[in-house]
């Protein structure tokens, strides 16, 4: 009988229950679009991080003493520490090695240039000084596993533009900077000539792109990490380690020394990405490596992605409100009208608690309905929002639906509690005298 009488009531003034229907249903779609995007928001702008370059740097111990300010690392650098190259296939092996887009080792060594662009006749002069980076480009890293993964500075350091093509591994080819190019002659198709101070071993190399950077590499000569090691005499060994992580923010938590952690604390902190577990991992699979974190990237990261998830909780909450205050609205609406309705069920006997709970469950069987559409609403708005945004819709989850449910509920019996107490408090003998 209860539930015939709520549905019969449910039928009844459809034009106030489709209003508070549409409220709750605009207010909850917000609420799934905003909560669907922020479940899914740390991983897509973690990834679109990835084009600010690497986020971890990785150099001999035997560097110097650590002298940071203010994030920037002033420490100078000892040009008698290498590392050798053969450890870096241990980075896809730490416990987050899923999490390591890109690494590429960087060998810097002083050199003398010239080309056929500027030689004299049967005689060549040295032309200039200049600087040469030796790195890895496509580079097939063999894993222990068995299995093999491409690294270089496309990954690290994206935004660096080429004109013309990467150089090969193993190979006589190098990209030259564009301030290089404009200064000393060197173009696309010439052949660079190079040492490293001895003038009586020179290396020829073809020059195949023109590489910008908006950085001092536009000055540089940037090559196969081989042929820097062979210059500088220093084979398999590099003097700096570039590496892009996928990482989550750090929170107080995480900037906390692990050495103060309990057991259970260092497990929770070794097994969540942050930067600075990453880093420790690293460091102990590269003996003899310091591993630092480039604040100035790695704090970007996590302002950024605090300030959209805090826009988005805004967004979330004024949307709430907004239900909440139209479902008030359009509920102290109908018991105004539903008074005679009232007096009339408490003349017959209904008490308080029975006429409560009968306006309760029609308000829950109206939010679960609103609620419903508002998902379903929600989860469209959510896809045009992830496609325009960051070019991938998110996917729908079952745990939003849930809550958006409990909170089409919430809303509800919120919005609705005052004008339902009025309407439990009416004395049935004035109202059905007209008063």
């Amino acid at each position: 009988m209860f539930l015939r009488l709520v549905a019969d009531s449910f039928g009844r003034r459809p034009r106030h229950k489709l209003l508070t229907g549409a409220a709750l249903a605009l207010g909850m779609g917000v609420a799934t679009a905003a909560l669907s995007v922020s479940l899914d928001v740390g991983d897509r702008l973690a990834k679109e991080f990835r084009s600010l370059g690497a986020n971890l740097l990785v150099t001999p111990q035997a560097d110097s003493l650590p002298l940071e300010i203010g994030g920037v690392d002033y420490r100078p650098v000892n040009a008698g520490a290498y590392l050798p190259e053969a450890d870096l296939p241990k980075l896809k092996t730490i416990f987050w090695h899923n999490n390591i887009i890109g690494f590429s080792p960087i060998l810097e060594i002083p050199i003398e240039s010239w080309s056929s662009a500027s030689k004299t006749w049967l005689t060549p002069s040295v032309v200039g000084n200049a600087t040469l980076i030796g790195a890895w480009a496509q580079h097939t890293v063999a894993i222990p596993d068995g299995t093999t993964y491409v690294s270089g500075v496309e990954k690290t350091n994206p935004w660096w533009n080429v004109e013309g093509e990467w150089f090969g591994e193993n190979s006589r080819q190098c990209l030259v900077g564009v301030n290089f190019s404009k200064k000393f002659g060197a173009k696309v198709g010439d052949e660079l000539n190079v040492s490293a101070g001895d003038h009586s071993r020179w290396i020829t190399m073809r020059v195949v792109g023109l590489l910008s950077s908006g950085g001092p590499e536009d000055d540089a000569v940037l090559a196969p990490l081989s042929v820097a090691q062979e210059l500088a005499g220093k084979p398999g060994q590099y003097r700096k380690l570039y590496v892009s992580a996928l990482t989550k923010p750090e929170d107080a938590f995480a900037k906390r020394d692990p050495k103060s952690f309990t057991p259970s604390e260092y497990d929770r902190w070794f097994c969540t990405p942050y930067i600075s577990s990453i880093a420790f991992q690293i460091q102990q699979e590269l003996p003899g490596a310091d591993v630092r974190v480039i604040r100035r990237v790695a704090e970007g990261e996590g302002q950024i992605l605090k300030r959209v998830r805090v826009l988005l909780w805004l967004v979330t909450g004024a949307a709430l409100l907004a239900a909440t205050l139209a479902v008030g609205a359009s509920s102290a609406a109908s018991v105004i009208e539903r008074r005679t309705e009232i007096g009339l069920m408490k003349a017959l006997g209904a008490g308080s608690g029975t006429v409560g709970f009968l306006l309760s469950a029609e308000q829950l069987l109206l939010a679960f309905v609103g609620g419903g559409t508002g998902y379903a609403l929600g989860i469209v708005l959510a896809r045009l929002v992830g496609e325009k945004i960051f070019g991938a819709a998110p996917e729908p989850s079952l745990i939003v639906f849930f809550v958006i449910i409990a909170l089409a509920a919430g809303v509800t019996i919120l919005g609705s509690s005052l004008p339902l107490r009025r309407a439990s408090r009416y004395e049935p003998a004035p109202i059905l005298r007209g008063e």
